[in-house]
């Protein structure tokens, strides 16, 4: 699997850019990528060195749907995400301000 096929997207929200300040970063991966994989794939795309990953598969939520008068149902879609810790002194740019970090 190539580098950019295991890492999908950051995941940029209030607590994982909480995380920010202990060199914690998200990332919502492939579902069949291992811990070693997205390793190598992060120090790959970003250049950084990693000390630990933590992975966790987030099940997808049953939604109700209403439309012209029919109610039907349906589920979204299983994912994986990463919390990935760098080595101390090491940052991602991700593409914006972070306020935590200031």
């Amino acid at each position: 699997m190539e580098a950019r096929d295991v890492i999908i997207a950051p995941l940029i929200t209030e607590k994982s850019m909480a995380g920010t300040v202990a060199q914690q970063y998200t990332f919502e991966v492939n579902p069949h990528a291992t811990k070693t994989q997205i390793k190598s794939a992060v120090a790959e795309i970003f250049g950084v060195t990693v000390v630990k990953i933590n992975t966790v598969n987030v099940m997808g939520k049953k939604k109700n749907f209403a439309r012209r008068g029919r109610r039907s149902s349906g589920n979204q879609s299983d994912w994986k995400k990463a919390i990935v810790t760098l080595a101390p002194g090491q940052k991602i740019a991700l593409g914006g301000v972070n306020y935590f970090e200031q």
